[in-house]
């Protein structure tokens, strides 16, 4: 394929804001540039110097998508006039790297938890002194006995910790708790989403929510319907659903004021489509909630979001070189390109979701006169350890023109550390962090006696 050598920054779809490539661009040389400010990174020479596979974090990203998504939030409430106030709480699942959690509440997060581990790292945090006492944390997931004391531990300490109730037995374990509650409905709305399940086990269905009618310092009603929606209309429909239930709960339950959407705002990893604008989503959060509060004759609630995957997927970047290659049988039109790591080890949602992502090269960006149809497979010995962008194909450099060829995933920032494991004893990749101007190691790379370590050698 051929491509003009002016159009080479548009055909890779780099500099493009509702792509989330806008920080990225193409040198004279042909090599992938990322832009912080006034400063840029040439990521070939960091990658010459470190070696691959490696993961690139950039906290500029992060930093600039946590005050985009609280200030648009609080321009359209002012905006709509809307009366209530919106709340970010940061998942911990999607990264809990500290190295991407710390920037995320430094701009103004709140956090949110799913196991007593991750609340566990919220107290480490305030032995630190590296949390104001100010910040609120939503507690969510099964909780045993250890994650309730954990739980009063900190409120007795002043933190503003909220427990999400999703069973009868919670109900109980919180009766003693003098601060305010939530309460988890699973609603019964569906969404097109690879997550969204047809059974599932948590919170509580509408009908037996409303049943139970009162529930002790209820102050928030919190539903979690699916994760990667793509069409803002999976997101405003289950909040319709939700304000409908927060009205006949707010009858028993006077101080319920906030109603938490939990998860579900997508980016565009595969760059191929219109995508919604995070501006136009907000606006019809905000319009649909005043709207239908409104009608109902109720106070406007107070709103949080969950957003993990929008705020840090695109903050992180993931490079491989490519060691050989060889022909696919009986696809004369496409060859196996080889990488040095492993899609099953390092980005688990390629051989779990089959997720589609973003993929260009590193390199040989804008004077290679043609590029080939390849797939993609990793160094471990499964046949699923492979990328083939859903069956089609991703366009790259002919290897044998490239004295020396990596390639780029974009947008790996969310839940692919927490997932990663070591198939074939494969070691993880190195992690930098790039940040005013200069490169910081986060994490090494495994070595084998690292390896050999965790199964006891």
């Amino acid at each position: 394929m051929k491509v003009k050598q002016n159009n080479f920054k548009k055909f890779w779809k780099l500099g493009i804001e509702e792509y989330n490539t806008n920080y990225f661009d193409i040198s004279q040389d042909g090599r992938l540039l990322m832009k912080e400010g006034n400063f840029q990174y040439n990521l070939y020479d960091i990658i010459k110097k470190y070696g691959t596979p490696t993961e690139i974090f950039f906290p500029t990203i992060i930093e600039n998508r946590v005050r985009d998504l609280i200030d648009t939030f609080n321009a359209y409430i002012k905006i709509l006039n809307y009366k209530g106030k919106f709340f970010y709480h940061y998942p911990m699942k999607v990264n809990q790297n500290k190295e991407f959690v710390l920037p995320i509440v430094a701009d103004g997060a709140n956090l949110e938890v799913s196991s007593i581990n991750e609340l566990y790292l919220v107290k480490k945090m305030l032995e630190q002194q590296k949390l104001n006492s100010k910040i609120k944390v939503i507690c969510n997931g099964p909780k045993n006995l250890k994650y309730i004391n954990l739980i009063n531990e900190l409120r007795n300490r002043g933190v503003l910790i909220v427990p999400i109730i999703e069973s009868h037995n919670e109900i109980k374990a919180f009766l003693k708790f003098n601060r305010e509650v939530g309460v988890r409905v699973n609603l019964n709305i569906k969404t097109n989403s690879h997550w969204d399940k047809k059974f599932n086990h948590f919170g509580f269905s509408e009908e037996e929510l409303l049943k139970i009618g009162k529930i002790k310092n209820l102050s928030i009603l919190h539903y979690h319907i699916s994760s990667q929606i793509e069409k803002i209309d999976g997101i405003i429909k289950p909040l319709r659903r939700a304000i409908e239930i927060y009205y006949k709960l707010k009858v028993k339950n006077p101080n319920l004021d906030t109603i938490d959407i939990g998860g579900g705002a997508g980016i565009p990893y595969e760059k191929k489509k219109h995508f919604y604008k995070l501006k136009t989503l907000v606006y019809q959060i905000i319009k649909t909630a005043k709207n239908y509060s409104e009608k109902l004759n109720i106070k406007h609630p107070n709103l949080i979001a969950e957003w993990g995957r929008f705020v840090v997927a695109p903050a992180q970047i993931t490079i491989y070189k490519i060691i050989d290659f060889k022909p696919v049988e009986n696809k004369k039109d496409k060859q196996w390109y080889i990488i040095d790591g492993s899609f099953m080890n390092d980005l688990t949602d390629t051989w779990a979701i089959h997720q589609k992502w973003h993929v260009i090269p590193l390199n040989y960006l804008n004077n290679i006169k043609k590029l080939k149809k390849v797939w993609l497979v990793g160094s471990s010995c499964d046949s699923d350890d492979k990328y083939t962008a859903g069956g089609s194909y991703i366009l790259l450099p002919d290897i044998k023109e490239c004295e020396d060829l990596n390639v780029v995933f974009f947008d790996t920032g969310a839940y692919q550390d927490s997932l990663a494991s070591n198939h074939c004893l494969l070691s993880s990749p190195l992690k930098l962090a790039a940040v005013n101007g200069e490169i910081r190691v986060i994490r090494r790379r495994e070595t084998f006696e690292d390896i050999g370590k965790k199964f006891g050698w």
